[in-house]
Parts: C-alpha cells; structure tokens; sequence
C-alpha cells in the first residue's frame, strides 16, 4: 500500500503492483468493483506488474470492503462518482507519470468500468482506458471530451448493464467522433472474475474462455497504446 495525492491536494491510499524491470515501465491505474480493494482486484493489479505495467488501484472505499451485495450495494451509492474520477482517479494517473510511467491507461470492473468511462470524459493525463462491464447513466458521458482510444468488453445478459444501453453509449461515441472499440461477449456480468460463482448471485457467471480472450485483447490494446 502507498499513498498519492489527489489533485487537491489531499491523500489517498492504493495498492501498487511493481514489474520487475521499472524502467520506462507504463502504468495502469485499475478501478475495483462494487466490493471494494480486495484480493480480487489486487490479483488483477499483480497480473499486470507480472506482465510488465506499474498497476496502481486506488483504495475508493478508504478501507472499507463488502462482502455481501447488499454491503456493496450500499458502499457504492455512498461514493461520489464526480469526486472519485476527477480526483482519485486523476490522481492516481498523475501519481504514475510523476514516477516514471510515460504512458498510463485506467481500467475498470463493474463499477470500476463506469469510473473508467468517466475518467474518460475527465481525466486528460491519461492514454488509454479499457471498460469491463460497466457503464454510468448515459447522460454524464461527454463523449466529445474522450481524446483517447477505449476498448470495451461487454456482457450480452448483464442484469446489471443492460445491452441496450451499450448499444446506445456506442451511438454517442460514433457520434463523436471518439476511438473505441467495442466486444459482446454471449456471457452474464462479472464474466471474467474467477469468484463470480462465490457471490451466490445468479447474475454473475465466470465464463473462462470469454475470460481469456478479452485479457488477451487488453493486453494488445495495452501494448499498442502504451508503448
């Protein structure tokens, strides 16, 4: 764990996966889901170190994690999205640059994927974001404002995410003129967290092959806008 600042000067802590070479190394700034900093997400940020990227996760909930849905149902309607992209997000992106990452990218889960779409619309430093599964109410998206490529991995029965509104976040961003690109996958949410299956709810499903190939479409798209 280690703190950053925030652009406002104040201080957040996060959890940081380093590569074993750090030099010139790019960074990721990845987003938790509803649950929280926890194992999971870490993995995720240890995945990317392994792979050579500085992976910072931003502890949103400042220490506090769910365990049940309704925990983190109602974590997550206590956090500021606003707050959360423009200033701890943002400060994370900062905190790698100003450490030696020339390039970094933010992605997110769930939640953490409609913090992704909003860090897009507000966060300048950055250079790239990929969404999993997420998206925020479409009328907080300026997507004139997202100057950066994005890749998406979507969920076709997602109770959560509907693919409808996918369908309708991908008309704006074609509207705009942005650089996306957009996979469906026949999958239910949270199709690439390996404890999906764990929660005990049904809308959640870990399929490893979709798994698998959106981690394998992350790390082309990692490696050609980051290097």
């Amino acid at each position: 764990m280690i703190q950053f600042k925030r652009p406002d000067g104040s201080l957040v802590e996060g959890y940081l996966a380093e590569p074993a070479d750090q030099s010139n190394a790019p960074g990721v700034v990845v987003i938790q889901e509803w649950w929280g900093l926890d194992d999971e997400v870490k993995s995720v940020a240890d995945r990317l170190a392994k792979a050579g990227y500085r992976a910072l996760v931003p502890d949103l909930y400042r220490g506090k994690l769910a365990l049940e849905a309704n925990e983190a149902e109602h974590l997550m309607n206590g956090l500021n999205f606003g707050d959360a992209a423009t200033q701890d997000i943002r400060g994370a992106v900062q905190y790698l640059k100003a450490t030696g990452s020339q390039k970094v990218a933010v992605t997110g889960f769930c939640m953490g994927g409609a913090l992704t779409i909003l860090s897009a619309c507000n966060v300048p430093e950055l250079d790239g974001t990929v969404v999993w599964y997420g998206y925020p109410p479409l009328e907080y998206v300026d997507a004139a404002a997202i100057q950066k490529p994005m890749m998406a991995h979507w969920s076709m029965h997602d109770e959560f995410f509907s693919i409808a509104g996918v369908d309708q976040l991908e008309e704006k961003l074609k509207q705009a003129g942005a650089s996306y690109d957009f996979h469906r996958y026949d999958t239910k949410h949270a199709f690439a967290n390996p404890k999906s299956a764990m929660r005990g709810m049904p809308p959640l499903e870990y399929n490893a092959e979709a798994a698998k190939l959106a981690w394998e479409r992350t790390m082309e798209f990692f490696k050609k806008n980051l290097a």
